[in-house]
């Protein structure tokens, strides 16, 4: 596959965007392109998901190489001629420039395959909020395509164009998101001492539970508490019954975590007995903390090195992020490395303005290519 073709495949999968698990024309289109590569892929894991091997030229241990193939439910406020046809839909974290990179690179390995092993190719859907590595990989991804090392890749604007980046350790944050119910009494707002103003309560707890990172958590262990909606009340006269707030909590540390998650659930029954009301907070999508391994950082280095080249630049030890990503569920199971790919002065991620760049999927490309040589020549020590 020349460049020409790769842009023009990321344009089209940006340009009809797909959801979480929602992935039909996506899967259909990479499972064609392996299949016009010579491979034979596997599709059904995690619903949409589609994952297809490559044996080396002699026996040896396996690797994972994976891509995420969905979308966000974001309206695009960009103005290509490439921007998503769809409202309410839009590639605005990359995963069309990231399922354009790997087949790029499954089209390169296939004329110039590793020296040993297996590559597997794993294209994963549902990654923004569906936990689709965790569903793909309680369906059977290690036992049917068996892998002794993993490894991800992001694109990451505000990363220089040509520069690639990764960390030994907590490279992405581990999160939950929560929703807090809280009931009390309705009222005239000229009577509130008949009811018991669950908006209040609200603000209150909006409040407290700040100090649950400020106060009550290490200053040294990065961690933090968003309250992202706060729904309550129908009209200007009337105390609401109830309030319902939603949120997410990010951390470094697991620990840092299960201490967010008590913290709240204490503020929340200290609350509900001071003010007399019912409060219930529930907490799901949760996302482990991605943590990349030595040896497989070391070797993640060498290969951006190569990727790179001697214009571009590898940050060895970057900051680490309080993003959330999936593959964190995939470096549980196995050792492995998240990198990233300088997308410029892009939009950040997730915003109605962005847009993958083109000029790095070479570069992307390179990366896999290196790292699967790398990972699976006869002298490496796996």
């Amino acid at each position: 596959m020349d460049l020409a073709d790769l842009i023009a495949l990321r344009k089209d999968l940006h340009a009809h965007p797909e959801l979480r698990f929602e992935e039909f024309r996506t899967s259909d289109i990479v499972a064609n392109v392996l299949t016009s590569l010579g491979y034979c892929p596997s599709r059904g894991l995690a619903k949409t998901g589609v994952v297809a091997s490559l044996q080396g030229k002699k026996p040896g241990p396996s690797i994972i190489l994976r891509a995420d193939m969905d979308a966000l439910p974001i309206n695009e406020q960009g103005d290509h001629s490439h921007s998503s046809r769809h409202p309410g839909r839009m590639h605005a974290c990359g995963h069309d420039g990231h399922t354009t990179m790997l087949l790029g690179a499954a089209a390169e390995l296939a004329l110039n395959p590793p020296e040993r092993g297996t590559v597997h190719f794993v294209f994963q859907p549902g990654e923004e909020g569906g936990a689709g590595a965790k569903i793909m990989l309680e369906e059977g991804l290690l036992e049917q395509f068996p892998a002794g090392r993993v490894f991800g890749m992001h694109n990451w604007p505000g990363l220089p164009t040509g520069s690639m980046a990764t960390r030994t350790g907590p490279i992405m944050a581990g999160g939950w998101r929560f929703l807090v119910d809280i009931k009390g009494k309705g009222s005239h707002a000229a009577q509130p001492q008949l009811g018991r103003d669950a908006l209040t309560v609200g603000a209150a707890f909006v409040q407290e539970a700040q100090l649950l990172v400020s106060r009550r958590s290490d200053p040294l262990v990065p961690a933090v508490l968003s309250i992202c909606t706060f729904h309550a009340g129908t009209t200007d006269n009337i105390l609401p019954e109830t309030a319902t707030l939603r949120g997410t909590i990010r951390a470094l540390d697991v620990q840092v975590l299960n201490a967010l998650k008590d913290g709240m659930t204490r503020l929340a029954a200290g609350l509900a007995l001071a003010h007399d009301v019912t409060i219930t907070v529930q907490f799901h999508q949760p996302y482990p903390v991605t943590v990349n391994t030595a040896n497989e950082t070391t070797l993640a280095r060498a290969a951006m090195a190569r990727a790179v080249g001697a214009q571009g630049t590898v940050v060895p030890d970057m900051t680490p992020s309080m993003a959330s990503e999936d593959f964190g569920f995939m470096l549980e199971k196995r050792p492995g490395a998240l990198v990233m790919l300088g997308n410029g002065a892009s939009a950040p991620l997730h915003a109605p303005d962005y847009d993958f760049d083109d000029t790095i999927i070479p570069q992307g490309i390179a990366y896999w290519v290196a790292l699967a040589h790398m990972c699976l020549r006869i002298n490496q020590d796996v």
